[in-house]
């Protein structure tokens, strides 16, 4: 029997599910500047008074939407930080030559599109240098996000030895997830401030979303007076530069 007490406790608890929700959903600055408080060596926003945001892809390079994204940036003068699959590298290597010429950013995302966490030390470091290899050969790289955001201390020790830092970021519309450009327009267009680090993917469908969303954001975010640049250029001059310290270590999932 459903009594008046159960029916409270019913509701407090539905309430605290909706507002976790909306917590994780809407992801506010303040939940953004806890994590990175929690997890001073990972990046999830850059502090700028400047009317900056940065745009990260990830998951390319994919021959039939890396290109279209590449057009709409030279398009709108935007730059991205380009976080690549080196095992979807062959074949498309004129796209990532393409992809420096035109002054945007490559970054490390591994070699396979895989939760990295899952890895043994050992195998997520020969991973991770092999896809450092790749792609130093087509420019410097500095910048790491795990496959599928989560992280851990060991993982961290690893790259910042290699002289990496890790990014994760503050305006993420799960679009992989969630396959409505509208959701995700609305979503990174609600969420941007100067100092955002936007997460969007590449390859196949979820590329050809991406290529959606940025025809309408672009010109919205140019509007608003933001520019659109690389992580490294968002960072660059920021006082956040920090030494490896402890404390939390964990990310959110996303693929």
């Amino acid at each position: 029997m459903l009594t008046p007490r159960r029916l409270k406790i019913g509701t407090a608890g539905l309430a605290i599910l909706l507002f976790a929700a909306g917590v994780v959903v809407f992801q506010p600055r303040w939940l953004m500047a806890t994590l990175a408080k929690l997890s001073p060596d990972v990046v999830y926003f850059v502090e700028t008074e400047k009317q900056a945001v940065a745009l990260t892809i990830d998951d390319g390079p994919d021959p039939g939407a890396t290109p279209k994204i590449l057009d709409l940036l030279r398009q709108h003068e935007a730059h991205a930080t380009f976080f690549f699959i080196t095992g979807r590298v062959p074949g498309n290597e004129e796209i990532v030559l393409r992809t420096v010429k035109e002054g945007h950013e490559l970054a490390n995302h591994s070699v396979a599109d895989e939760p990295s966490i899952f890895l043994k030390s050992s195998e997520f470091e020969r991973r991770f240098l092999k896809a450092h290899e790749v792609l130093s050969r087509f420019s410097d790289v500095r910048w790491f996000r795990p496959g599928s955001g989560w992280y851990s201390k060991k993982m961290l020790s690893i790259i910042h030895r290699h002289g990496y830092r890790c990014a994760l970021g503050s305006v993420y519309p799960f679009d992989p997830q969630i396959p409505s450009s509208w959701f995700i327009k609305r979503h990174v267009l609600r969420g941007v401030q100067p100092g955002s680090i936007i997460v969007l993917h590449d390859h196949g469908a979820r590329g050809e979303r991406t290529i959606a969303v940025l025809g309408a954001i672009l010109p919205e975010l140019k509007r608003r007076g933001f520019r659109v640049v690389t992580l490294s250029e968002l960072w660059l001059g920021s006082d956040q530069e920090k030494s490896p310290r402890s404390g939390f270590h964990g990310g959110f999932l996303w693929s």
